[in-house]
């Protein structure tokens, strides 16, 4: 099934996807997409359920994020791209919550910025905790799958000391769906196409089988170093065809406009706008 969110910033409420694409609002079913509903998300005929009218705002596919963990450079032409070396385990950044936005919410440069990029990447939502788990039982502890952009300001991750953290933190710099997906939909998470074009030119092209840690092996690895908890996110890491491995680089500006997806879970639009 394909859940969603849907309605103003701070006031969404749960909805299911029906089969002609209309929305269906599950909130006389579950509070929210968010804790422990992830776990046992309702399996309903969305048909039964009361239509939402017109088109309203498309919010992010889960509430009450706890964490948002990112994998980088996980795609080995990527890292080629980025100039840095094959990682011998899941190299992991933390993203900001604050970060989390609708798939088709503006991205806002925030002041001074010069250098934001563009990264397409599948997210992962977990469903049940998950600690010390193996990596084959790892994946029965995902709730869904969605789309993610990392848009990341590659000055304030590289140039201006610390973590990535800084240039992975900033508003509007996390969108996540249109929905989640879950894993009855989605199959093999590890064959899944990537792509990502900005101003309608394409970007980036990938696909999940090359990615260097499966997300299998990624989220036991997390867990063996922190409890996994329901609504915490992974992101899994980009392909190829960023703006920082582009010569000349090439990097976001105010009136771009960002269009990516991936098999099966949605596409994003995201208008590039600039703070101040």
């Amino acid at each position: 099934m394909r859940y969603l969110r849907f309605g103003e910033v701070g006031q969404e409420k749960p909805g299911v996807l029906d089969s002609a694409g209309g929305i269906r609002d599950l909130s006389g079913i579950v509070d929210d997409i968010a804790g422990d509903v992830l776990g046992a998300l309702p399996r309903v005929d969305p048909e039964s359920l009361p239509l939402v009218e017109d088109h309203p705002r498309i919010g992010a596919p889960v509430g009450q994020v706890g964490k948002m963990l990112c994998i980088g450079l996980n795609y080995s032409d990527h890292a080629e791209e980025a100039g840095m070396p094959i990682p011998d385990e899941p190299i992991l950044f933390m993203k900001a919550t604050s970060a989390i936005v609708g798939p088709d919410d503006p991205v806002i440069l925030p002041r001074g910025s010069e250098k934001s990029d563009w990264e397409v990447e599948l997210g992962v939502i977990i469903g049940k905790a998950a600690k010390y788990v193996s990596e084959t039982d790892a994946l029965s502890h995902v709730a869904g799958y969605c789309v993610a952009n990392d848009v990341s300001e590659r000055a304030y991750q590289i140039e201006r000391g610390g973590q990535w953290t800084k240039g992975k933190s900033c508003d509007t710099f996390g969108p996540l769906g249109p929905w989640l997906v879950t894993p009855d939909e989605v199959g093999d998470p590890q064959s899944l196409d990537l792509y990502l074009d900005v101003n309608g030119e394409r970007m980036q092209t990938g696909n999940t089988a090359s990615m260097i840690f499966g997300v299998a092996h990624v989220i036991s690895y997390l867990s063996h170093m922190m409890t996994l908890h329901p609504g915490d996110v992974i992101v899994t890491g980009t392909p190829p065809g960023v703006g920082m491995g582009m010569s000349p680089q090439r990097f976001l500006k105010a009136g771009d406009v960002m269009e990516l997806g991936i098999t099966g879970l949605g596409k994003q639009r995201q208008r590039v706008m600039q703070d101040g």
